[in-house]
């Protein structure tokens, strides 16, 4: 992949903004209860860690590690549990942070393995949303930017896990 294969879609700056406002509106939502705030891992951990500064309502993190098997840009809907949550969620306010809602499946996976563990309340946080190319009908309560189509990688967001660390967030041209 070359620079000239690459359209930059959301700044370091705008992505920021985003958080901010992503993290007012959980605190928000959640004043005066301690919240767990869930990393799906790999591509969130960016969005996770200034999510987690941008709440300011007492929070607990933990981390999950799921697979979805697909072609590299696109999931087959097959989701395996890869590291599963450490903390006992029964009883407990849960937001899923994600960094991208795509075809859903793997979301949707993961909602309804934690749903059966009965936390007090679910909801899902998330950086990117596409709804267009849902597959499953999963929404995000938290979205930070909504987009039609398009491959994007940066703040997270990888091709063949590369190109995590660049802090804007790219358009793939040529995919």
């Amino acid at each position: 992949m070359t620079a000239q294969n690459l359209q930059l879609l959301y700044s370091k700056d705008e992505i920021a903004r985003q958080i901010q406002r992503l993290g007012a509106e959980i605190s928000r939502d959640y004043p005066d209860t301690e919240i767990l705030l869930v990393c799906v891992l790999k591509g969130s951990f960016l969005f996770f860690a200034d999510l987690v500064r941008a709440v300011t309502t007492p929070a607990v993190i933990d981390f999950v590690r799921l697979a979805s098997y697909g072609s590299e840009t696109q999931s087959s809907g097959l989701v395996e549990m890869r590291k599963d949550l450490e903390m006992p969620i029964k009883g407990r306010d849960v937001v899923i942070v994600e960094d991208i809602i795509d075809s859903g499946y793997t979301l949707e996976s993961l909602y309804n393995r934690l749903i059966r563990r009965e936390p007090r309340s679910l909801k899902i946080c998330t950086l990117i949303d596409k709804s267009s190319r849902r597959k499953v009908p999963i929404q995000a309560d938290y979205i930070g930017i909504s987009m039609d189509d398009g491959f994007i990688i940066g703040y997270g967001l990888d091709y063949d896990e590369k190109y995590r660390n660049l802090p804007d967030i790219y358009l793939v041209q040529g995919l």
